[in-house]
């Protein structure tokens, strides 16, 4: 078949047995070194997702994707809102809920979050029932003055099923002894395990009724909380809320609520991928090692074939191609063996686990079982041009002087 001048050649010299096995022994390791820095990135990379979208989804499990709550005070109308979320097809689900701070005291004192919820809705916008470990979530019944705690808050406190708390809420209520915090005593009905830390040790779950009363509230709750078909509307959906309310409400979505910890997410997983990129950066200069080494090698050939009236530019191409190849060859070898790696990562993991006789990722340290990846054919994509790229660029300064070769100078010591 029919090839470019150029493109021949350079296949010719990348399969051709080379007179310096040094040059040799240098493209390989530049093969590998482009091979293995795109096979960490990518690897990296699907971790570092993998555990983000676990705690998302952790995260989302327990929260609403979107509140709309009454600015600076309660909210009277919440039943109006219910019937307006309710008829907008973008949601899926919505409840009212009373949020307060409080401070639980057991054998031991803990500050949490108390939400008040109503467990025949809350179904609609949490799965907070499939996280109980202990008890059941329609043991919050209203005059029950039941409390269910997450799994490190019940621990700290020191109590389990039956057991008594008392809430000390940061309501303040006027006495003849002067202003006290509202108190009440609550019994431990359920435990739950979301595995998420800010959730597991800082929430803790009560009847809406049983907390309206605690906080002398009426009929009024805190908000009202949102569950969308696509989540990534939540912002857009609680401020058509709010407008059709008509009045002063605070609007608040899952991605505004945890954007400093989204936000350090992808900070971490930008400065990784631009750390790790300097692995391939490293195989590329490899490449230009060889590439040099190669021209010098090659330079009565490159006498002859200017003397047979190749043009420096054709100089110059073959060299780019066959150093191009090599990064070709070293991207597809990485691109595979990351794919690969990550694909069998946790049966690797495990392995070395047993070989080694320890647990990598305890599971009561990081709240979870295996290693979660998620490889993004986007991320594979944007490495494998990253590293090309690369390549090609390492390939031009050899490349431009081996088309600056003078044919006499060459062939005078031949």
């Amino acid at each position: 078949m029919f090839k470019p001048l150029p493109v021949a050649i350079g296949l010719r010299y990348l399969r051709a047995k080379r007179r310096n096995g040094f040059i040799s022994f240098i493209s390989m390791a530049s093969i590998l070194g482009i091979a293995l820095g795109v096979a960490v990135l990518i690897t990296t990379l699907a971790v570092m997702g993998g555990f983000q979208r676990e705690i998302r989804d952790r995260m989302l499990q327990m929260v609403a994707h979107a509140t709309v709550s009454a600015d600076g005070a309660a909210m009277q109308n919440w039943r109006d809102a219910l019937q307006i979320a309710k008829a907008d097809p973008r949601v899926a689900g919505a409840a009212p809920y009373v949020d307060t701070q409080g401070l639980l005291q057991g054998p031991r004192e803990q500050p949490a979050m108390v939400r008040g919820i109503d467990p025949a809705q809350e179904a609609k916008v949490s799965v907070i029932a499939d996280k109980l470990t202990q008890g059941k979530l329609d043991s919050l019944s209203e005059g029950s003055f039941n409390i269910i705690l997450g799994r490190e808050l019940a621990a700290w406190l020191d109590v389990g099923i039956g057991d008594s708390v008392v809430v000390m809420t940061s309501k303040i209520s006027a006495t003849p002894v002067g202003a006290v915090p509202q108190t009440k005593r609550f019994t431990v009905s359920g435990i739950f395990e979301a595995g998420y830390n800010e959730y597991d040790k800082g929430l803790a779950l009560a009847n809406i009724n049983d907390l309206q009363r605690v906080l002398r509230m009426g009929d009024a709750v805190t908000g009202v909380r949102l569950k969308m078909h696509d989540m990534d509307e939540a912002a857009q959906v609680a401020t058509d809320l709010a407008i059709k309310l008509q009045g002063p409400y605070r609007v608040s979505d899952w991605m505004y609520e945890n954007a400093n910890m989204f936000r350090a997410l992808k900070m971490e997983k930008t400065v990784m991928g631009i750390l790790l990129s300097l692995i391939i950066a490293m195989g590329a200069f490899n490449l230009v090692s060889s590439q040099v080494m190669l021209v010098t090698d090659k330079q009565a050939d490159i006498a002859i074939q200017r003397t047979l009236g190749v043009t420096p530019m054709q100089v110059m191409q073959t060299f780019m191609v066959q150093g191009t190849l090599i990064g070709v060859i070293g991207t597809v070898a990485g691109v595979v063996g990351g794919i690969l790696l990550t694909l069998n990562l946790e049966w690797i993991l495990g392995k070395i686990e047993w070989a080694l006789g320890v647990q990598l990722l305890p599971e009561d340290v990081y709240y979870i079982t295996g290693l979660p990846t998620e490889l993004r054919a986007d991320n594979v994509i944007i490495i494998a041009c990253v590293a090309l790229v690369m390549a090609f660029l390492a390939t031009l300064y050899p490349a431009w002087r081996a088309s600056r070769t003078p044919p006499a100078e060459a062939l005078r010591y031949e």
